[in-house]
């Protein structure tokens, strides 16, 4: 009927029945919103795809079988993917980071507001990702320290003639000193010298140092 929006269209997936049922009965009362599906595993996710088109996937992290980052990788994979909203309580860094770069569109806590939640599921499923705000703080406190890890490094590498970097990178790279005698034709003895003038000049203690400071600085 002309004027009528379809509902979106969505499926939970999570190993807790309870939590399913939960959110089930929460979102199916929700304006605008369908729950079409359920699977107890990410090992389900495609079958119960297949069955119900969702719109929208809520995701469990951690399932016994396939957890939530595979379900969603598998699931961003197809033709026409569902967009996925990953809800869990597991909110560190590394989960928030695998979510996203396999494809997921939002993360959630799982004690977001139930309002949120049915709000989050119709805003992804608008083409606009979401985000906790706790999350978005976390993501933005990492983005912060690594760019003052880069710019740190980078003042302090300053203090380096150009041959001296050129150590700093190899070393960064993993190269003993015999191999760095090789890549930058030196001998063994000029070698030895620089990096001990790189440990002086840095004030650092050991190679292991000059590595990181290379990575910070974005040289690896």
């Amino acid at each position: 009927m002309a004027g009528v929006t379809q509902p979106v269209r969505v499926l939970v997936v999570d190993d807790d029945a309870l939590v399913r049922a939960g959110l089930t009965m929460m979102l199916d009362g929700a304006p605008g919103i369908a729950v079409v599906g359920e699977a107890d595993d990410g090992d389900g996710v495609q079958a119960a795809a297949d069955a119900h088109s969702p719109d929208v996937v809520l995701m469990d992290l951690r399932m016994p079988r396939v957890d939530g980052i595979t379900a969603t990788r598998r699931l961003r994979a197809r033709p026409r993917p569902p967009e996925v909203i990953v809800l869990t309580t597991f909110d560190t860094d590394e989960n928030i980071l695998h979510a996203l770069r396999a494809g997921a569109s939002g993360f959630l806590l799982k004690d977001t507001p139930p309002a949120r939640i049915a709000e989050a599921v119709r805003q992804v499923a608008a083409g606009e990702p979401i985000l906790s705000p706790r999350i978005t703080r976390r993501l933005m406190d990492r983005v912060a320290v690594q760019a003052g890890a880069f710019a740190q490094a980078t003042r302090v590498l300053d203090a380096l003639s150009p041959r001296e970097r050129d150590v700093v990178l190899a070393i960064g790279r993993g190269y003993n000193n015999a191999e760095i005698a090789t890549e930058l034709g030196m001998t063994l003895a000029t070698v030895k010298t620089h990096v001990s003038r790189i440990l002086t000049k840095l004030d650092l203690d050991n190679r292991t140092q000059i590595a990181l400071l290379a990575h910070d600085a974005g040289l690896i």
